[in-house]
């Protein structure tokens, strides 16, 4: 009865360590959000989001206004765009975004394009691949709020010096049910991320 009693005590104490971890992280993904660290950098990066038919999506549209608005203000030389393509379609993120970009006064000098990645780890690969064949490695990264923090992380396990700055206008933040969804998957995927963060030499 006792060995029994002290068994329940460890997994109750597990338990509560866990959830004290899982609304630390959270709280993090939140604070971190809310926060827009831009300052002078070598590029302003884009992560991806779906496209429509060659169309940006409102989510990926909120992503690239906010860049654009980024890179206007003579914060970094480069625009990098990023993004593979989804099951089913013809063209990839980046392609879209890069088009997005021209068509808003971003001359294709300034524009260098990752369609590959398909997810964040990936995208960060690459874009940090391209930066460091240049000798850059300061990047100011543009996503929703709720992914701040994860890609802070990455980008760091990647080489990078990542100055986070998130998109005011996220349709995703502008509905509270769906952004607390996305805030709650990524108080899971932090730590997880935090933990095998590979660090280049």
């Amino acid at each position: 009865m006792g060995r029994r009693s002290g068994w329940k005590l460890l997994v109750g104490s597990i338990v509560i360590v866990l959830l004290l971890l899982w609304a630390a992280s959270a709280v993090a993904v939140v604070h971190w959000g809310s926060s827009d660290h831009a300052q002078k950098a070598d590029a302003v990066v884009v992560l991806g989001a779906a496209q429509y038919v060659g169309r940006p999506s409102p989510v990926l549209k909120a992503r690239l206004d906010h860049a654009i608005g980024l890179w206007s203000r003579g914060l970094a030389p480069l625009l990098i765009v990023t993004g593979g393509m989804g099951a089913g379609d013809t063209t990839s993120e980046g392609a879209v975004s890069r088009q997005y970009a021209l068509r808003h006064g971003v001359p294709d000098s300034a524009i260098l394009v990752e369609n590959q990645g398909r997810t964040t780890r990936e995208s960060l690969e690459a874009v940090a691949d391209m930066m460091h064949r240049r000798d850059l490695d300061r990047a100011i990264l543009v996503s929703d709020p709720f992914h701040m923090l994860r890609l802070s992380i990455v980008a760091r396990g990647v080489g990078l010096t990542p100055y986070t700055s998130p998109t005011p206008t996220s349709p995703i933040s502008a509905n509270r049910g769906e952004a607390w969804r996305y805030v709650l998957s990524e108080s899971i995927k932090v730590p997880l991320v935090f933990m095998f963060a590979r660090t280049d030499p």
